[in-house]
């Protein structure tokens, strides 16, 4: 069987040898590689030593004083200090995640009491970032 396939504007025609079992009923419905596929890697469970650990201050947060992460990924930046007065909406800090940044902002006005990451760090979701007095 011929076909013809174009990469980057050119047409290539190339050659297609099929088993004579299958080309001859038109069976195409399965594919069989020629090859063993790899063996799949499952995971055994972690033992618990390894497994993240909340935030000391997660256990006794007021949710309505805390900034909590949107997403899993990376501090990049922090833009505000502990003591800072905010506003709703203004910019705490900055996360990474996949190649694309997310801004991170104040859930409610007030004073920074603590900030619970630095530039580099890792989160996970849902972790306290910020508190507020």
């Amino acid at each position: 069987m011929k076909l013809q396939i174009g990469i980057e504007g050119k047409t290539y025609e190339v050659d297609i040898e099929m088993p004579e079992e299958e080309s001859a009923g038109h069976s195409y419905a399965s594919y069989r590689p020629s090859y063993a596929p790899a063996p799949t890697f499952v995971p055994s469970a972690a033992p618990a030593a390894a497994a993240p650990k909340a935030a000391p201050s997660d256990a006794n947060v007021d949710e309505d004083k805390v900034c909590r992460s949107p997403i899993a990924g990376i501090v990049i930046r922090l833009n505000a200090q502990i003591g800072q007065q905010l506003q709703p909406n203004d910019l705490l800090l900055v996360l990474e995640a996949m190649k694309m940044e997310t801004n991170v902002t104040a859930p409610v006005g007030g004073k920074i009491k603590t900030i619970n990451v630095q530039p580099g760090d890792g989160v996970q979701v849902n972790q306290v970032l910020v508190e507020f007095e």
